[in-house]
């Protein structure tokens, strides 16, 4: 029983064996099975471990929705070819009781509100918060407190005027709590003057001219048409419907300030993510949009009087070809900021030796004639290598650059080690770049049946094939090479997922996710960061002066033996989805903080030292108290 044991501390060497009544092995028969058992005690005793992130069930939570979309004769992917984006997810304490709550969108099923009872239990309140606005079409949404009053409001972009869609963007105002605590909404867009008609993708708030208040870039996005075709001119003329927007909130009215502003407002941008930042450290938020298709993603430098400029072609060398979501962070704690893109490179060989890529070179030297960038397709890491002048893609060294149909990229440390790991939704309902399907429908018979009738509609959508795979999960590093944890850390399983937030769901320390998926489940998954790896953190709630009570564009860093972490507020991330304002900093073993300087819009700042961890604490204009609030993970 002594050599057993010793087999299963794997303490002894497999070269001899003690034998009962101090024998030697003789026998290879007695040696093999020797072996056999000695390596089934010692792997028995070895337990699996917990994933990372846990689904949690319907049943569990109490949250039945599902973003359903179906193939018509009416409205299907030929008709619309965003048809298959799918819906949206925006985090956020809507009831003020400290728990984030949970909005999300049905392209054609409306919106839905979740309130966080504690616990990862979740109470509809849709239809008595009046948050479910009649919409044809919805898409993206953003979390933030737009008339400066406290609360949170939510505002929705939909779909209108087009193919039979008639909708016009929402601004789901904050009224405040009644007597049982719930939260009452009501659509004020056209009072504020954000009612806009068109193909909206996504809003971010954020204050651009330093006045103290939010204003508001609207995303656009475009569908094919004559206007979208041409060289890189097509971008100074100007689309009502498709065109991105930047309002200027003028004392709770926001005014259209797009042209004078410099922003590019026409048919050819096809928006799919948008990224506000201070990318040069100088205090002033800039803005990066990620379009599709073959037009450049505008990166516009804030001049710091009410104007940008756009400097792409000078600050990247190459950007994704069909860019979708965006996010900003700060992935190797240097202070800078850095930017990711999405694309649609196919991790498994046989979908990328199957599906449509990158331009021939033919077509790829005539774009560039055009006047557009190099694009390549593939995820791109750009690293902030020349303080927000230029970057460098390193998508490809740090192994993140194939995840196939991507959407939403979330960059935060979510096993609490001190480095920023990458989540990325994936997933379309069909393929349409498969090469089968782009041969089936490029038949001059096909075409023509297409050009005079709908009856072959179903046949046609039949032959692309499903787009289903699992999210990819990466963990960060401190030398810039990610490790795909997606089967370890829970994302085994294929979805069509799009819109992703993340936040702290039940106040225990570690960032949650929440994605939404089309024809399934919403998915929330909990992280078990703090019971597997027992990991320190601190989290940060930021309350600005003035109209800007969330603390929209301030900066937060802190340090621990010399090593910098550095977030900053800002809800709109991803794709289509706005995450918790509360910023949350892993700080692996450590259980100390030497310093945390927080620097607000304005350019003021304040600093604290030695602060201890695993706590939650609000950084307020002119004081920041820690703790202001302390949570036990439970």
């Amino acid at each position: 029983m002594e050599n057993l044991s010793l087999f299963r501390s794997g303490k002894i060497s497999l070269l001899y064996l003690g034998m009962p009544g101090g024998g030697k092995l003789h026998s290879g028969r007695v040696w093999l099975l020797l072996i056999i058992l000695g390596n089934m005690a010692l792997f028995g005793s070895c337990k699996r471990q917990k994933p990372l992130f846990t689904e949690l069930s319907p049943e569990r939570t109490g949250i039945h929705f599902e973003n359903r979309i179906t193939d018509s004769d009416t409205m299907n992917i030929l008709d619309y070819l965003y048809y298959y984006n799918g819906g949206g997810v925006a985090l956020g304490d809507v009831n003020g009781d400290g728990l984030p709550d949970i909005f999300v969108t049905s392209n054609k099923g409306g919106n839905h509100l979740y309130l966080n009872e504690g616990n990862f239990r979740f109470k509809d309140i849709t239809a008595e918060s009046g948050v479910n606005v009649p919409a044809d079409w919805t898409t993206g949404c953003t979390m933030a407190d737009v008339n400066g009053d406290g609360r949170m409001d939510i505002y929705v972009c939909t779909v209108g005027g087009y193919k039979g869609l008639e909708s016009a963007n929402e601004l789901l105002i904050n009224l405040g709590n009644d007597k049982n605590g719930i939260p009452h909404f009501r659509d004020e867009a056209a009072k504020y003057g954000l009612d806009h008609v068109g193909f909206g993708t996504q809003a971010v708030f954020f204050d651009y001219d330093h006045d103290g208040d939010l204003d508001m870039f609207l995303l656009n996005h475009s569908v094919r048409s004559v206007d979208n075709f041409g060289d890189t001119s097509l971008r100074r003329k100007n689309s009502m419907r498709s065109g991105d927007r930047l309002y200027r909130n003028d004392n709770g009215h926001f005014v259209d300030v797009t042209k004078q502003a410099g922003i590019y407002s026409s048919a050819i941008g096809y928006g799919l993510g948008v990224t506000v930042a201070d990318f040069n450290n100088d205090g002033w938020d800039d803005i990066y949009v990620s379009n599709d298709f073959q037009e450049n993603d505008y990166y516009y430098i804030n001049n710091h009087d009410g104007t940008f400029t756009e400097c792409n072609y000078k600050a990247f060398s190459h950007e994704s070809r069909s860019s979708m979501g965006s996010d900003a962070a700060d992935m190797n704690n240097d202070g800078w900021l850095d930017l990711i893109t999405m694309d649609m490179l196919p991790e498994n060989e046989k979908v990328l030796k199957s599906s449509e890529s990158d331009d021939d070179l033919d077509m790829f030297d005539y774009k560039l004639t055009f006047g557009y960038n190099y694009q390549y397709e593939r995820n791109c890491l750009q690293l902030n290598t020349f303080g927000g002048r230029h970057f460098s893609d390193i998508a490809l060294m740090a192994g993140v650059a194939a995840s196939d149909w991507s959407w939403s990229p979330l960059m935060a440390d979510f096993n609490n080690d001190g480095y920023k790991d990458l989540f990325i939704s994936t997933g379309i309902m069909r393929r349409p770049n498969d090469l089968d399907y782009i041969h089936y429908i490029a038949n001059e018979k096909i075409k023509q049946v297409l050009n005079n009738s709908r009856m072959i509609d179903q046949e046609v959508i039949a032959m692309m094939p499903s787009g289903k795979v699992h999210n990819y999960i990466f963990s960060g590093s401190d030398s810039l090479k990610f490790t795909d944890q997606s089967a370890a850390w829970g994302f085994g399983k294929a979805t069509l997922s799009n819109g992703a937030a993340y936040a702290d769901l039940n106040n225990d320390g570690d960032l949650d996710l929440v994605v939404n998926n089309v024809n399934a489940p919403l998915s929330i998954y909990r992280n078990n960061a703090r019971q597997i790896n027992h990991n320190h953190y601190l989290k940060v709630m930021c309350r600005g002066s003035g109209k800007n009570t969330f603390g929209i564009g301030t900066k937060v860093l802190i340090s621990i033996h010399g090593q910098l972490q550095y977030n900053y507020v800002q809800t709109t991330r991803g794709f289509l989805s706005s995450s918790d304002p509360t910023l949350l900093f892993g700080l692996g073993k450590n259980k100390e903080i030497d310093s945390l300087e927080v620097i607000w819009p304005d350019m003021k700042s304040q600093l604290l030292t030695h602060i201890a961890a695993d706590q939650a604490g609000t950084a307020g204009k002119g004081h920041c108290q820690l703790p202001i609030a302390y949570n036990e993970p439970g």
